[in-house]
């Protein structure tokens, strides 16, 4: 699930789910050393819940194309990334930096959309479907019974009061482009990636 993609190749859209985690930051390591190139769109899309990501997470983005001795730092978190009122820290203009230093002459763009009431997933594919989006990516923080048990898609296509569902998992099955969840093995032991057609595929670093 590498890119055997070139510098020749078409132009894609490539849309990475955007939080103040972990799972997200390596899942755009993933991303900017694997799957796009200087040609690509990189859209960093994340949807806000006011009751969520309330604590930060420092965590370190290497960048693959610097040399394996530089890494760019990212602190994660606080209160859905918003800095306006000077409070917090904004994670998504730390990640628009990395895929800047990274991959410069790519085009990336942050977005923010709020739930109003709508499920997470759902969101994400509205936007990808919008934006036209050519593959999707997500950071999984994978549970030994979401493991076992595998997906089951819920009655009616959405995910409310479902709670159980695994958002990487439903966008993996109900999206119409490409979707990738990504999950690191350790700092040099690669990523395991999952998608329609691959399980537990190991990609080494």
């Amino acid at each position: 699930m590498a890119s055997n993609r070139n510098a020749s190749a078409q132009a894609r859209k490539v849309l990475v789910v955007a939080d103040p985690t972990r799972e997200s930051a390596e899942a755009l390591q993933y991303v900017l050393s694997h799957a796009v190139l200087e040609q690509d769109e990189l859209i960093l899309l994340h949807v806000e819940n006011p009751s969520s990501w309330r604590n930060t997470i420092s965590t370190f983005l290497k960048m693959p194309s610097l040399g394996s001795s530089t890494t760019a730092s990212i602190e994660l978190g606080g209160g859905g990334g918003a800095v306006a009122d000077g409070e917090g820290f904004d994670f998504l203009e730390e990640m628009k930096h990395a895929c800047r230093v990274s991959q410069p002459k790519m085009r990336v763009r942050a977005m923010r959309v709020e739930m109003d009431g709508r499920d997470r997933a759902s969101i994400i594919l509205s936007h990808s479907k919008t934006y036209g989006v050519d593959v999707i990516v997500i950071g999984q923080k994978r549970s030994i019974s979401s493991a076992l048990l595998g997906y089951k898609r819920p009655a009616g296509g959405s995910m409310k009061g479902v709670k159980a569902i695994d958002t990487a998992e439903y966008l993996i099955q109900n999206s119409s482009c490409t979707c990738v969840s990504v999950q690191r093995k350790g700092q040099n032991g690669g990523y395991v990636l999952n998608s329609k057609t691959h399980r537990n595929f190991w990609l080494l670093a």
